[in-house]
């Protein structure tokens, strides 16, 4: 029987303790105060001064009408009592956003009496504490250097699409912000529920749907899982009720339609490819293929490249939940594996998870059908992160940075820009392949998991 034992470890645990068999690289840092640490005086200095320019821009650029109007129609529909999802509409056409934008924007309703200038104050505090969050990412993360940060700052899009354009990406990718933190410091159901409130505002927030489940997969066992994503569900659930009640169909139907096609002339992106090409179902199915390959690729060598693989990685997640469930069932089995079974989970570092996080969601982008001047939003705040992530000399990441602010810049987009603006999210693409994966656990594993 001892045999066996010692035979019954070596096939079903083997794969578990794959997870762990990678020694971590040493590391030099240890934990700075706030005057050793000169991102974090950089970093306040920063935000006081993008204050200023928001409010400065506020009181002299002239506020460009789009979607405000439409927004506070389909907003005026909802407090007056339509739950049907085909009636509530606006100047630019249908409600196409779950039932979270209704919420946000009919508090803003009721803040501005839907008037454009109290609006533009609101979503400039709006960008400050975006932009706050933001920072303090990149501040508890050592990847961008301190004068580095001041490039999350110097895009004149994003500037407008907050307090120009008042669009609802800003407030899904300010909650995504929120809840990227959140995981940071292993807060997984919090973060899950900010997470689940960001895609009820825009769905673009589920590009980041694959890598947050890879890294709970690495972080949690599945009740640990299966916990957070419940509550994101309850989420959806509880903000939809009032018209999966009354109207299913047409909310769900209207509300998450993946299969959109967006018009030509708005794409950024793709404008080089001919209208009849873009629009046509090939070209779609061909991006979801490439999207989904490079997902899988990222994953298997650089994500889960420490334990072994992806295939390795969730055939161990497969023997340990196998293990914990022989345990709960089996006294005598539990006797038998003792100590053998205890859990491989580690605690991941902040580095890994918003590496982690930004690749996969910047592989989106770089597949996205079609990119509008707003959508800019849903990935500049990681350009610093993810340029230096590359092993690119500081020029020519700068340079990369500089092209792909000026291609959002040309309005209308052209051919030339679209390709360009392409070229530009490959080769960044490309060095984000080529760079060795960072060691994506902490070197001290707490005496307690921490799942709040």
């Amino acid at each position: 029987m001892e045999i066996g034992g010692r035979r019954l470890k070596s096939r079903e645990t083997m794969a578990v303790e794959s997870v762990t068999q990678s020694a971590p690289p040493p590391r030099s840092r240890g934990r700075t105060s706030l005057l050793q640490n000169p991102k974090i005086p950089f970093a306040l200095a920063l935000l006081f001064a993008d204050a200023v320019l928001v409010f400065l821009i506020i009181a002299f650029v002239p506020y460009t009408k789009i979607d405000w109007d439409a927004y506070m129609s389909q907003v005026s529909g909802f407090v007056g009592g339509e739950r049907d999802y085909r009636n509530l509409k606006g100047d630019t056409g249908p409600l196409v956003y779950p039932a979270g934008f209704l919420y946000v924007y009919s508090a803003f309703r009721y803040l501005t009496g839907g008037q454009v200038y109290p609006a533009q104050i609101l979503f400039g505090l709006l960008y400050i504490i975006n932009l706050a969050i933001v920072l303090a990412i990149y501040v508890k993360t050592d990847v961008v250097p301190w004068w580095a940060l001041c490039l999350l700052s110097l895009s004149k899009r994003v500037h407008s699409i907050f307090v120009l354009r008042l669009f609802n990406d800003c407030v899904a990718m300010t909650l995504l912000h929120a809840a990227l933190l959140l995981l940071m410091h292993r807060r997984w159901n919090l973060g899950l529920i900010l997470f689940s409130g960001a895609v009820s505002v825009k769905m673009n927030v589920l590009l980041y749907a694959p890598p947050l489940l890879l890294l709970m997969l690495k972080a949690m066992d599945i009740t640990g899982v299966l916990l957070p994503l419940a509550g994101a569900a309850l989420v959806q659930i509880l903000l939809g009720l009032p018209f999966l009640v009354s109207y299913p169909v047409a909310y769900i139907s209207r509300a998450f339609n993946l299969g959109r096609v967006f018009i030509h002339f708005w794409s950024v992106n793709f404008k080089f490819i001919p209208e009849p090409v873009f629009v046509s179902k090939g070209f779609a199915i061909f991006l979801l293929a490439a999207h989904l390959i490079s997902l899988a690729s990222f994953a298997h060598y650089s994500w889960c490249k420490h334990e072994g693989g992806l295939c390795n990685f969730l055939y161990s997640r497969y023997v340990f939940m196998r293990l914990r469930f022989a345990l709960f069932f089996s006294s005598s089995f539990s006797k038998k594996v003792g100590k053998s079974s205890s859990s491989p989970l580690k605690i991941l570092n902040k580095e890994h998870i918003v590496t982690t996080m930004f690749v996969g969601n910047f592989i989106g982008i770089v597949c996205a059908r079609s990119l509008h001047y707003q959508f800019y939003s849903w990935y500049f705040y990681s350009l610093p992160y993810l340029l230096w992530r590359t092993h690119y000399p500081t020029l020519l990441r700068l340079i990369l940075f500089m092209g792909v602010e000026l291609c959002w810049n040309i309005y209308p987009s052209n051919s030339l820009s679209s390709a360009l603006l392409l070229c530009l999210h490959l080769i960044i693409l490309w060095g984000l392949w080529s760079a060795p994966p960072e060691y994506p656990y902490a070197e001290n594993k707490p005496s307690s998991h921490k799942n709040k």
